[in-house]
């Protein structure tokens, strides 16, 4: 078991756990904004300690040894080499206690006093933040950095050489399916049917269908393409006829008058029914039969007035109007929806449905020409380049006050502590060097002036 300091002062335990498990549940700063220190701050906390030590230890000896060295001079008498060191030692006190004050002062008031300038991190540590934000945008998130970074990394050709790898197109055509899944699923049904039945109907509604019917009817006569139907309709009626003689004759007699003989009628009935049939048998035998010339001649007329007639295309656009009305219709339109949505989920779900497969082909072709394609290229980092400089330099402020308010929303003690526990050991090693350097520049500056008989 280990301790740490909690915020009242006390000692707290921390139970050990490996880098592993650290790694895993290293805790996130609390929603106050107050860091908690995990295992590995505590270590660093401790290496800090023991630097600490070592600097004030010292500290401490060139301070005895200054002691000594006085003691040595006034009270034994000793030589000059007495001076030398008591002067080196004494420069080492001041070095070590001016960078003890300035590492100090980083941190916390030194020895609690309330000296200006210092606590800097706890006391300016919103302007820390809004000073590294400012530092950031402006040398991180301008246009011409991230220009230049991003055409430096050459994407373009990276992306094709990767995509054209079929792994990573079978990889990337998964993840769109998985996507496409996601999407479907969240969407639901009433909403996206409500939406495709509503467009669908307002297209049409605003869409003059008539001309284009027209265009399309005069095209088929031209290419002869009505001819089929007109064969089939021939054919169904003859079989029609062949098989409801009885009907037709039938209802020939029964319109005729009261007054006449019922043989009379049947026989008129018995010629009207033969004379129906022949001239059915012969319009579907016939291809140049006058009545196909007739059916001819009418579509064409048609397929005129459905462009250029106007009382003809407002007869259709009210006929289109009352067919969209229709319940029935909506229904038709609104459940569309769903069949395409079925099929969608189907095919991105069967790893060798159709749409999968085009997806891969396509993405391992474009990966190819990607990567040998320069123009291509160009055009793709253009893209990329353009989109986020867009982003950064539209965004800018939003993106450096994310530093700026996750700074100040810690709390200051707590973010001293934190920054010192990572910080804090090589700052330790300015004192020491202070020590030293200290040390070595008393020696320096009292041999000068023994030299020139100071």
């Amino acid at each position: 078991m280990q301790t740490k300091p909690a915020t009242g002062g006390r000692q707290e335990p921390v139970e050990h756990v490996d880098s592993d498990t650290r790694a895993r549940t290293a805790p996130l700063p609390s929603p106050r904004g107050a860091f908690v220190f995990n295992a590995a701050d505590e270590e660093r906390r401790r290496g800090v300690r023991r630097m600490k030590t070592t600097a004030t230890g010292l500290l401490v000896l060139v301070a005895l040894v200054y002691v000594l060295a006085k003691y040595a001079q006034h009270a034994w008498g000793a030589g000059g080499w007495a001076g030398y060191v008591a002067a080196a030692a004494e420069a080492g006190m001041v070095g070590a206690l001016a960078d003890w004050f300035a590492v100090t002062a980083l941190f916390r008031r030194p020895l609690g006093l309330p000296i200006p300038h210092t606590a800097i991190i706890p006391t300016k540590k919103d302007q820390l933040g809004v000073s590294l934000g400012e530092f950031v945008g402006e040398n991180f998130l301008s246009s011409d950095v991230v220009r230049a970074r991003l055409g430096a990394l050459g994407i373009g050709g990276r992306l094709g050489a990767w995509l054209a790898e079929p792994e990573h197109a079978d990889r990337v055509t998964a993840e769109l399916a998985t996507a496409l899944r996601g999407a479907l699923t969240v969407l639901r049904d009433s909403d996206v049917q409500a939406v495709v039945g509503e467009a669908i109907t307002r297209r049409a509604e605003h869409a003059e269908i008539a001309p284009g019917l027209g265009k399309t009817l005069e095209k088929v006569v031209a290419d002869g393409g009505h001819r089929r139907a007109v064969d089939l309709v021939c054919t169904k009626a003859h079989d029609w006829l062949v098989t409801h003689g009885d009907s037709v004759m039938d209802a020939v007699q029964g319109g005729a008058p009261g007054w006449t003989p019922r043989f009379v009628d049947r026989k008129i009935g018995d010629r009207v029914y033969k004379e129906l049939l022949r001239f059915v048998t012969e319009m579907r035998d016939m291809p140049e039969h006058p009545a196909r010339g007739a059916v001819d001649r009418f579509l064409t007329d048609f397929a005129a007035d459905l462009q250029s007639d106007t009382q003809t295309r407002a007869r259709v656009e009210r006929l289109k109007s009352d067919i969209l009305a229709r319940g029935e219709v909506q229904d038709v339109i609104a459940s569309a929806w769903t069949a395409i949505r079925s099929m969608i989920l189907s095919a991105a779900e069967d790893e060798q449905s159709e749409l999968r497969l085009r997806v891969r082909a396509s993405l391992i072709s474009l990966g190819a020409r990607l990567a040998t394609d320069g123009r291509l290229q160009a055009k793709v980092e253009g893209w990329i380049e353009g989109a986020v400089v867009y982003v950064v330099t539209t965004y800018r402020t939003e993106i450096t006050s994310l530093i700026t308010d996750t700074v100040a929303s810690w709390d200051a003690e707590h973010t001293s502590r934190k920054i010192e526990a990572h910080i804090g050991r090589d700052l330790q090693f300015i004192r020491i060097n202070g020590t030293v350097v200290g040390a070595l520049a008393g020696l320096l500056i009292y041999t000068v002036s023994r030299a020139f008989g100071a």
